[in-house]
Parts: C-alpha cells; structure tokens; sequence
C-alpha cells in the first residue's frame, strides 16, 4: 500500500507567525525511492490480515455453510504460509530504516504486528483440528506475544516520528495513519481468546487487565486519527487513485473496537470480580451497538467514495488490501452483537457482510497474485 499523500514538506507556521513564512525541513533521511532496488513495503503485510480475517470471521458467523469451516482453515493455513513468505522476504532486504524515514510507508508498519495477531488467533480458533490444540496454543503464545509487543512498539515509534523527522502538509491525513495505532485494539481481542487458557488467579486477572489498557490505547489513538482523516475528507479535495482504498482503514479501527468490546466481556467471568463482569457485559452490548452504529456510517461513506472513483477508473494497487481487513473487522463485530443479542438484523447483516468479504477477497487476491507474477517476470 503506497498512496502518496502530501507529504514531507515545509508548511506554513499556523497562529500569529507572518504570512509566507515556512518551517524549514527537517533533516532529510533516505528513502526506499532512491536504493534502485524493488522493494515491497510492511503493507503487503495486509494480505496476512485480510486472508487471516476471511478465515477467522468464520467462527464468529451466527450462520455457517457445511465445509464452510474445512475451508476457512485452509484458507488460515495459506494466511500462515503467506506470513512465512513475506517475513522472510522483507527481513532480507534490511530496509527497515529506509521505509521508517518514508512518511507513507512508515504508516504500514503496524500491518506485520496484525498479520502475527490474525494468524495466531486463527490457529487457536481453526488449529485444533489440523495440528491439535496443544500445538494449536503453542503456536498462539509465540504469535500473540510478539505481535503485540511489536504493535506497541508501532504504536509509540510511529507517531515519534510523525513528530520529530517526517512532516506534513495540512492534507497529509488519510487512512493509513490508523495502522501504527490499530494493533494494541487486536492484541486486545485476540488476548481475550487466550484468557481461558491462563491458569486461575493473578496470571488470568493480569491478562484480562492488560487487554483492557491495550484497547483503551488503541480506542482513544484510533478516534483521535479518525477525527484528523474525517477534517482532511471535508476540508481538502476528495482522496483520488489509490488514497481511495485507505478511507476504509477506518471502518476496520471501528470494527475492531466493537469486536474488542464483545471478546473482552466474553473472557472476564472468571478472571474479574462478579460486579465488574456485568459491567463488561453491558459495555459490550451499549458501547458495541452505539460505535457499530457509527461504523455503518462510515461503510456508506467509504462505499461512495470507491464508487465515486471507480466510474472514473479505479487502477489495481497494493492498496486494494485496505478493503479487506476492514471489512472482517465489521464482519466479527456484528456477529459479536448478533450473538450478545440475538437480534436478526445483526445475525442477517454479518452473513450479508461476510459474502461481501469473501467476493472481495477473491478479486483482491486475483489481482495481487497477477501484480506480483509481472513484477516477478519484470
């Protein structure tokens, strides 16, 4: 995912400084544009997330199809396998400070912590039945933990660097500014399904407590970027090519904070006191309808905007994956409120949703795998 904001660039000084007057860069640093090699930036990394999510959000359906479950498996076992590739590929090219020092793709580096958070949650969830659930949670208690302390460590060293070393124009705002921030959401609800694994007593009330802290990092981070992408929507030109792609990150932080909502009430029986348990309970189901409610809004409002784009030609981008995590985030939220409530419109909605995911996936996929094969031959 390479959209090219404005970016990077003296801006004029805001509030009583003399007009015309600009800040002066700050020192340039390299860029993956100027090595002469092809590199692939950490958004590649979203096709572990949108494939890990396509499998996963099968667990959580109140409806299901026979085999549909075999074939979510394969489907997390390729997510895995695709994990693999592209870990090992991007650790050999040693271009991490190259794409730190870029302004966009430093944006993506939350994009491998998720990938690590999907793909393990999909081996606790769809594991069991292909390597047995003692591997199963083996394979989580490594994935989990790495990919939630890389995703913190996004999450504090992105932002550092949007202040101290990249700047911005004030249009520079758009989708991808939610990835470093969005991995402490994930680690959240992917460690609520580890909850039940932990011993009774202080490790289990740790874990809870922590998945708590962890989603209100990336709740209150998550709104605070949404509020700065949705002031670019409105007061700059609508996004154009592959920025357009990137409006439905959003859909995916709200998505995200519903589904944390719902599996985070679910793992505290037995981990918090009696009284708090009814409160996360009544979080999930209050809390969860009234951003879900926010999310649909921002689903028409990212729907129109691709459509808009694609009367006037929507070219095939590495972007095109920021269709599909999003998309599985409010997958798993509406089905974790259609299971809360039982209501059938949550339950109609997340099966409607989810066929939505699948056709997605397989153009996107489709057309990545072509990208890749001619850039391969190129």
């Amino acid at each position: 995912m390479t959209p090219q904001p404005s970016s990077a660039r003296a801006v004029p000084i805001e509030g009583g400084a003399a007009p015309g007057v600009v800040l002066p860069d700050r020192p340039p640093l390299p860029t993956a544009q100027v090595t002469g090699r092809q590199l692939f930036g950490p958004s590649w990394f979203a096709a572990v997330m949108g494939t890990g999510i396509v499998a996963n959000a099968v667990v959580t359906l109140p409806r299901s199809l026979p085999g549909l479950r075999t074939a979510a498996t394969v489907v997390w076992a390729g997510a895995g396998l695709l994990l693999v590739v592209l870990a090992v590929g991007y650790l050999r090219q040693r271009a991490l400070r190259l794409h730190a020092a870029d302004p966009t793709q430093a944006q993506f580096f939350g994009a491998p912590a998720v990938a690590l958070l999907t793909v393990g949650a999909g081996a606790l969830q769809l594991g069991p039945s292909v390597i047995g659930g003692r591997a199963a949670l083996v394979v989580d208690l490594v994935l989990w933990p790495t990919g939630t302390v890389l995703g913190l460590t996004t999450a504090v060293t992105v932002p550092y660097l949007m202040v101290t070393r990249h700047r911005f124009a004030p249009d520079a705002a758009f989708g991808g500014w939610l990835m470093p921030v969005v991995p402490p959401l994930v680690s959240a609800t992917t460690g609520a399904l580890l909850v039940a694994h932990m011993p009774a007593g202080q490790l289990r009330l740790d874990l809870v407590l922590g998945c708590y802290a962890m989603f209100g990092l990336g709740l209150v981070a998550a709104l605070l970027v949404l509020a700065m992408v949705y002031s670019r929507l409105v007061h700059h030109d609508a996004p154009t090519g592959a920025m357009v792609p990137t409006v439905w990150i959003g859909l995916g932080a709200l998505g995200q904070i519903v589904t944390g909502l719902g599996a985070l009430a679910a793992a505290a029986p037995g981990a918090l006191p009696a009284p708090y348990v009814h409160g996360t309970a009544v979080l999930a189901l209050l809390g969860g309808v009234g951003v879900w409610g926010f999310a649909m809004l921002w689903l028409v409002l990212a729907t129109a905007l691709t459509v808009r784009e694609l009367r006037s030609g929507l070219p095939f981008a590495p972007t095109w994956w920021s269709f599909i995590f999003p998309l599985g985030a409010c997958v798993t939220g509406t089905a974790a409120l259609a299971s809360r409530t039982g209501s059938q419109v949550f339950v109609w909605t997340a099966v409607a949703l989810y066929a939505l995911l699948v056709a997605a996936w397989v153009v996107v996929a489709h057309r990545s795998l072509r990208h890749a094969v001619a850039h391969t031959r190129g």
